[in-house]
């Protein structure tokens, strides 16, 4: 239960917006997810506070009386917001909503304190905290919320399939709590999320999107993942991802389908980088396997080209969940050369192929080596751990060799103009042969990667 007390000395400021409350003869509850993480004893910054009555104007009021920071106020929602002692306060009146099928856009009415924690979307973010006089600190509890958290449980106030018909997004909510909070999921959830999955078009893809992303930076992405796929939901929101159940591989170093092979691979990545980026290229970087799923004898199903087939449909992807073109191109060097570095584990590596694995995977050389390490996966542990062993061996190489060779954003040290100007060029191939014949000596280990020696080796070959 809650100790107001004991919440009092890291909230102080509570009392005072009671005090200011009952001066203002206005009833008040704190509600939602802070109140489920004061529970779970997991810090935050926000704060929802339901006011029954006009929730604009009594933001405006306190505001005033405590010496708020900058109020602002949404009047199309009902909703004030201003910050005050680093913590970031919204105040909404209690309201009931109503919804037309073709939109999640609620219509709004004034409604009592039940009205509005009916219409929450799970029970552990329907309890609530009076900072009312006559029951101070007293967690109200409607709909069995408290039972919920304890049991690590998500279930809807009201029956799912009408809390998802009202609002689609609600179903990767669900999905995006279970994997934060690693909560079970209701089966009446599973199966209205299922019916309803189809609802979820009338959702803009940005709001889809960003609950995705949020799913994929929670400490378990498949705990999320999965249950999109296991109701279907994947394949309204990102089939190409959905289409890797039922792909089989071979099982040396990987799990049989591509489907769960891919989350253990986002799961492994995920304590390693906060990266929202280099876990989604985690995520894609098999894509491409089903196009490219190919049986050969005395071998099995093959996937030739996955990689490059990945790189170049990333831009469609990238297109229809509205992602951020910024983040294409890193996306697409990860998947193109995600299998680099365990081809070079598999096989005596030459100093030359080290620095040309340097050289091309650049600036993005160690979240490659992260994502790599994170793909090798398997049943058979004794396995995995031997082949790790080799390939953090191999990538120390790489990693030493990256250091000497100074090699980050590599090029030739002598540039195009000094080319031309020793040899007497104009602008052509030429020029352009020369520097690549520099830059191929350094990388073969014929000369170090130093102005000087670059030069001393121009000088020899110029005029060959």
């Amino acid at each position: 239960m809650i100790n107001i007390t004991k919440i009092e000395k890291t909230y102080p400021f509570l009392k005072t917006i009671a005090n200011a409350a009952e001066q203002l003869q206005t009833e008040i509850y704190i509600v939602g997810g802070f109140v489920r993480d004061l529970l779970l004893e997991r810090e935050k910054k926000e704060i929802d506070f339901l006011v029954i009555g006009d929730g604009i104007s009594f933001a405006e009021k306190l505001s005033e009386k405590i010496g708020g920071e900058k109020i602002s106020v949404f009047r199309n929602f009902g909703t004030a917001h201003f910050r005050y002692n680093y913590f970031d306060l919204e105040f909404v009146g209690a309201r009931k909503e109503s919804y037309d099928k073709s939109s999640r856009k609620p219509v709004v009415t004034n409604g009592t304190f039940k009205d509005d924690i009916s219409r929450r979307d799970f029970t552990i973010n329907t309890l609530a905290l009076s900072l009312n006089k006559k029951n101070y600190g007293e967690l109200i509890d409607t709909f069995g919320g408290l039972a919920d958290l304890e049991q690590k449980l998500l279930r809807t106030p009201l029956h799912p399939e009408e809390t998802f018909n009202d609002d689609p997004l609600r179903i990767m909510r669900a999905f995006r709590f279970a994997a934060q909070l690693n909560f079970n999921v209701s089966d009446e959830i599973k199966s209205a999320a299922r019916a309803m999955a189809e609802r979820l078009k009338i959702v803009s893809q940005e709001r889809i999107t960003d609950e995705f992303l949020k799913i994929l930076a929670s400490p378990k992405p498949s705990i999320g993942l999965k249950l999109l796929q296991e109701t279907e939901v994947m394949k309204v929101i990102f089939p190409e991802f959905a289409n890797l159940q039922g792909v089989d591989q071979r099982q040396d170093f990987h799990h049989k389908d591509v489907f769960f092979h891919t989350c253990k691979v986002v799961d492994n990545i995920s304590p390693n980088t906060d990266n929202v980026w280099l876990r989604f290229a985690a995520l894609v970087h098999d894509i491409a396997k089903p196009q490219t799923k190919r049986f050969v004898e005395n071998v099995g199903w093959t996937f030739h080209g996955h990689e490059d087939l990945g790189a170049r449909i990333m831009k469609g992807i990238f297109t229809r969940l509205k992602l951020p073109f910024h983040q294409l191109e890193y996306i697409r060097k990860l998947v193109r050369l995600h299998l680099r570095p365990i081809a070079l584990a598999k096989e005596e590596v030459t100093d030359s192929a080290v620095r040309r694995f340097i050289v091309e995977a650049g600036e993005d050389l160690h979240d490659l080596i992260t994502l790599c390490r994170a793909d090798i996966t398997s049943k058979n542990m004794e396995k995995v751990s031997e082949y790790l062993a080799n390939y953090d061996r191999v990538m120390n190489r790489v990693l030493e060799v990256e250091e000497k060779d100074k090699l980050r954003a590599f090029q030739s040290p002598v540039r195009g103009e000094e080319i031309m100007q020793l040899c007497n060029l104009k602008p052509s191939k030429k020029v352009g042969e020369i520097k690549t014949a520099i830059e191929n000596a350094i990388l073969d280990g014929i000369i170090p990667n130093t102005y000087e020696d670059a030069l001393s080796y121009l000088y020899k070959i110029k005029d060959k």
